[in-house]
C-alpha cells in the first residue's frame, strides 16, 4: 500500500471512530441534559451539584457505549485499568464541564434556565475534546495492526533469520515506523 493510501485509509477509520464516539456521547448528551434540568427543576439541589450528579450519570451510561460499540475491538485485557483510567479522565471532565458551568453561574451571575443550559452546552463540549483525547490514547487502547501480529509471528516462526540479512526491525514498514507509539489499526 502507498503512503497515501495508508493514510487515507487511517483517515477513514479516524472519521469512523469520531463517528461513533460522536453517536454515543450526543446519547449520553441528552442523558446529561434530561437528568440536569430534572434536578434543577424538582429539586432544591444547588446547580452545580444537580449538574455533577447528571454527568456522573453521563458518564457510567457513556462507558458502556464506548466500551460495547465505539471501542468494542480495542484491547479488553485490563478492564481494571481500563475503567480506573476512564474514571479518572471522566473526573476531570467533570470539572471541566462544571468548572465553565460554575464560573458562569458564581462569577458572572448568569443562573437563568437558559444560561445555564447554554453553558453546561459549552463545558460539555469543551470536556468532550478532552475526553476524546484521553479515552483514545489512555483508556480504550488500540490493538497492533494483524499485518504487524503476522510479521511478528512469522518472524518468531523461523521466517526470517540474521544469516540472511534480515532483522526484526527489517520486518516493519515505513507505515509501522510513522506510527505512534501504541497506536494500530483495526
Amino acid at each position: 500500500m502507498t503512503e497515501r493510501g495508508a493514510l487515507r485509509v487511517r483517515l477513514d477509520q479516524l472519521a469512523r471512530e469520531v463517528a461513533k464516539f460522536g453517536a454515543v456521547g450526543a446519547l449520553g448528551t441528552l442523558v446529561n441534559f434530561s437528568v440536569s434540568n430534572l434536578l434543577w427543576h424538582t429539586t432544591d439541589l444547588q446547580a452545580v451539584r444537580a449538574n455533577v450528579i447528571a454527568t456522573v450519570v453521563a458518564i457510567a451510561f457513556n462507558y458502556a457505549g464506548y466500551r460495547y460499540f465505539t471501542y468494542k475491538d480495542r484491547d479488553k485485557s485490563s478492564r481494571t485499568k481500563e475503567l480506573t483510567l476512564f474514571l479518572m479522565f471522566s473526573a476531570v471532565g467533570v470539572v471541566i464541564e462544571n468548572g465553565v458551568l460554575y464560573a458562569a453561574i458564581y462569577g458572572f451571575d448568569w443562573d437563568s434556565p437558559l444560561q445555564r443550559n447554554i453553558f453546561k452546552f459549552v463545558g460539555i463540549g469543551i470536556a468532550t475534546c478532552f475526553r476524546f483525547w484521553s479515552y483514545r490514547s489512555w483508556v480504550f487502547k488500540a490493538l497492533p495492526a494483524r499485518e504487524t501480529v503476522a510479521r511478528a509471528e512469522s518472524f518468531l516462526e523461523g521466517g526470517s533469520t540474521a544469516s540472511t540479512g534480515s532483522t526484526a526491525s527489517a520486518a516493519v514498514t515505513a507505515a509501522d515506523r510513522k506510527r505512534p507509539a501504541g497506536r494500530g489499526t483495526r
